[in-house]
């Protein structure tokens, strides 16, 4: 089936050039305006209470009102109603108190009592997707001005609401036997990313969210990957509808592609760190209140095509349920239940080597997390199970990720974390059961080296976390990294979750290597960002015998512009 069999007025250009996709898309946001403004004036015309004809006691409107407020009392500054991004493992708390918050604040000294309010957070990467940007504060009286505050939030008559906005990065690397491999091959490259959106809303009932994605990549010495290139091509675009509202809290439900995030992301993310983020396509319902967050969704992933138009993957079903619990001002609680059917064919080949995550699988997944903080003494706890057929195996797995952390909020806001991540592995791929962890959609980087050489399947990770801010401006983040196998006869497996070398007699030992990570951030202005970085994997007996004379480090420069 298409992937845009959701969007009829779109089927027809999975064949065509992405350039006739710009143009019919385009023509089916005007037609989906239009058709919802005609659905709206009926709706309007049919009720009794509408602002044009109101019941015959009705007080009389006041003279004056906020900017946000509706003549009947429709207010516009709790539109759209954002998620609050649950804090990943390794979170930092951001430096408070008087003092320059960015690199232009000091050049022309507007030294600030506090952090400002801001819809961005003050570093490079940003996983959040475009749709949970709040820039609601721009409501409120004594917001901060901006250049770009015109195209935020245009108040069109009393009951519409539209915004634009967009990002665009640029990124060189350089990799040092690039990929772990055995060929001494370097590689240089250059990826280039823009993003650009538009977020209509009527009232809190309706929105229509459209993103479009243009990533190349070019210099590259080895083939690019997959995730470095798609040229213009939809990275959100759905609908939500408002359903209800339930104990103070709205239900709504979302049709289209869209970006999914949820708690640690370390089981479902967007993927900032690469060129292409990561999106899906299929329905999704949610209800939010002050204390809750559920969701319940079925999707499917989207296949990147370079060249043409992404279509999801029709061999793949991903859905689950998931809750997030604010039980505290700085605790949250997360419990969910998830599922993947991955009916993609594996080779003879990969069966007989025991390579058999990547398809003929139906995974359940049930997990919960605790995340938090008492003032400066930080914590973490998520476990992970699994169970279901892999191949026609028996799957039991699991992994669990543990740290804890201290802040030094008076030494350059100096804080540390010391963590252990592991996921299981397996011992013997034909006895009939299947031990090793399927990581699912993650944002392995952020957790397993920026490398990307380990995921989070068959491991063990002792790693630490040093971060400062020397300035408010700038942050630096350091970590180190020992990885081991959890089982020595099973695969170690890359951020991807993509087999790269196994010894089945388990004679090359456990040993992967250690990884240092150095991250440097310079928050320039409210809009712009720049990120130094350079990661170093030292072998161990494993990588040894398996790669030997591979030495692999990472380098790189990132520029990054947000409006």
């Amino acid at each position: 089936m298409n992937s845009l069999g959701i969007f009829p007025s779109l089927a027809k250009l999975s064949a065509r050039p992405k350039v006739r996709l710009l143009k019919n898309m385009q023509q089916y946001l005007i037609v989906s305006c239009i058709t919802m403004t005609s659905w709206t004036y009926q709706v309007q015309a049919q009720s009794p209470t509408n602002a044009n004809n109101p019941p015959a006691n009705a007080p009389a409107a006041p003279t004056a009102l906020p900017r946000a407020i509706t003549s009947d009392g429709f207010d516009k500054s709790k539109v759209p109603p954002v998620t609050t991004m649950s804090r990943p493992g390794l979170f930092i708390l951001p430096p408070g108190g008087a003092g320059h918050y960015s690199l232009w604040d000091m050049v022309t000294g507007n030294k600030r009592e506090k952090p400002p309010v801001a819809p961005y957070a003050p570093f490079a990467l940003l996983t959040t997707p475009a749709y949970e940007i709040d820039f609601r504060y721009l409501d409120k009286t004594g917001a901060e001005k901006n250049f770009f505050d015109p195209v935020k939030r245009m108040h069109l008559g009393d009951d519409w609401l539209l915004s634009f906005g967009g990002n665009f990065w640029y990124r060189y690397t350089h990799e040092t036997d690039s990929r772990l491999n055995t060929a001494d091959t370097n590689n240089d490259f250059h990826l280039l990313r823009t993003r650009v959106h538009a977020d209509l809303w009527y009232r809190d009932k309706v929105r229509l969210f459209a993103e479009l994605l243009d990533a190349r990549a070019f210099g590259s010495e080895l083939p690019p990957l997959v995730t470095d290139r798609n040229h213009a091509d939809m990275l959100n675009l759905f609908t939500d509808i408002k359903l209800a509202n339930v104990k103070d809290g709205p239900v709504y439900i979302r049709v289209g592609r869209q970006e999914l995030l949820y708690g640690s992301q370390r089981l479902i993310s967007t993927l900032d760190w690469v060129n292409t983020r990561r999106t899906f396509q299929g329905v999704k319902a949610f209800w939010r209140t002050p204390s809750w967050d559920i969701d319940a969704f079925w999707v499917r992933p989207m296949i990147t095509e370079k060249g043409n138009v992404d279509n999801w993957d029709t061999k793949q079903n991903f859905f689950g349920l998931w809750g997030t619990n604010r039980i505290a001002p700085t605790h949250a609680l997360d419990l969910y239940f998830l599922s993947l059917e991955n009916d993609r064919n594996l080779t003879a080949a990969n069966v007989l080597r025991g390579n058999i995550l990547q398809g003929d699988s139906h995974v359940h997944t049930l997990g919960g997390r605790l995340v938090g903080n008492f003032d400066n003494y930080l914590y973490e706890l998520e476990g992970m199970y699994q169970f279901g057929r892999r191949s026609n195996m028996d799957v039991s797995a699991f992994a669990v990720a543990a740290g804890a952390g201290y802040r030094i909020p008076t030494l350059m806001n100096a804080q540390g974390w010391i963590r252990y991540d592991f996921a299981s592995g397996d011992s013997n791929s034909t006895d009939g059961r299947s031990n090793t962890f399927n990581q699912l959609f993650p944002f392995g980087h952020y957790y397993m080296g920026y490398l990307d050489r380990v995921g989070r399947q068959n491991v063990h990770d002792f790693n630490v976390q040093f971060t400062m801010h020397p300035v408010p401006w700038i942050t630096f983040i350091t970590q180190y990294h020992r990885f081991y196998l959890a089982n020595q006869r099973d695969y170690l497996y890359n951020a991807a979750g993509l087999a790269t070398f196994r010894d089945v007699t388990g004679q090359s030992g456990s040993h992967i290597g250690d990884e240092i990570d150095f991250r440097f951030n310079i928050h320039v202005d409210r809009h712009q960002d720049v990120l130094f970085g350079y990661s170093k994997l030292f072998s161990g007996d494993f990588l040894k015998n398996q790669a030997p004379g591979v030495s692999a480090d990472l380098l790189y420069v990132q520029y990054n512009f947000r409006f």
